[in-house]
């Protein structure tokens, strides 16, 4: 599964962004579908994830209130409705899938670039 992530961009502190995450070549049903964040210098940072099949959601701490993690079947997406953004969440965002999380996520997008502005 090859996976696109898009919706990056430059917003104020405060402001809203809405990433989503679509795969080519298959489709998420299996999978659980993670967001991750990082910046130069900084380890890759868990966001938030979904599982597809009943849709369940997990959330860091550091974003939990503020991110809404959810898929569209129709569309065969996975969205990350980000709003009240900090500089602090200034980072490249990935997608990634993985059939048991608990053993990594194989599968990952390319990254979208986010920038808060104070």
């Amino acid at each position: 599964v090859q996976l696109q992530a898009s919706g990056g961009g430059l917003v104020q502190t405060g402001g809203s962004l809405r990433l989503s995450c679509t795969p080519s070549g298959g489709t998420f049903s299996r999978y659980t579908i993670g967001w991750f964040r990082q910046t130069p210098g900084k380890e890759r940072e868990f966001v938030a994830r979904i599982i597809w099949s009943f849709g369940g959601t997990y959330y860091a701490d550091s974003v939990k209130g503020r991110f809404t993690i959810s898929k569209d079947n129709a569309k065969n997406a996975v969205y990350l409705q980000m709003n009240s953004l900090k500089p602090e969440d200034t980072a490249v965002y990935f997608c990634a899938a993985g059939a048991d999380p608990g053993r990594g996520y194989p599968y990952w997008g390319q990254g979208t670039l986010v920038t808060v502005s104070s």
